[in-house]
């Protein structure tokens, strides 16, 4: 017999909103994504706007070319790929604190959040739809 989706355990996660700061200096952001990470789990993952296209209509005066770049390299940090260095080959953790850490940088997250879900995929597809995709 199969468990149903109500006999699933709750799982505690944390969670930050990615954001692009075109201009540092301003302090002003457009949020671009969402990293879950469940830690009982091992589960860690990102959405993200990474269309070109979606981008510029977001976030204006920027390179979306090395933006994209730095987009892929979250998204290969947070896979686990070697594409995205030595930190990609860190545990989900520790990639996860890495991609959450305070920088002034173009790319940078909002504070660590928590939640509780039955499916933190589910949860990160909520968290982009109401944080990302809303705006």
């Amino acid at each position: 017999m199969s468990a149903t989706a109500a006999e699933e355990p709750w799982v505690a996660y944390n969670f930050a909103v990615l954001r692009v700061v075109p201009h540092v200096h301003l302090g002003t952001f457009v949020p671009v994504g969402i990293v879950l990470h469940a830690r009982t789990l091992e589960y860690l993952a990102v959405r993200l706007v990474r269309d070109p296209a979606a981008l510029g209509r977001l976030v204006g005066g920027v390179d979306l070319e090395v933006l994209v770049r730095y987009l892929d390299s979250i998204c290969a940090i947070c896979a686990g790929d070697p594409a995205g260095g030595p930190v990609a080959l860190a545990p989900p953790s520790e990639r996860f604190h890495w991609l959450t850490a305070p920088r002034s940088d173009v790319i940078q997250s909002s504070a660590v959040h928590e939640g509780i879900a039955r499916d933190p995929t589910i949860a990160l597809d909520d968290l982009y739809m109401r944080h990302v995709a809303a705006g």
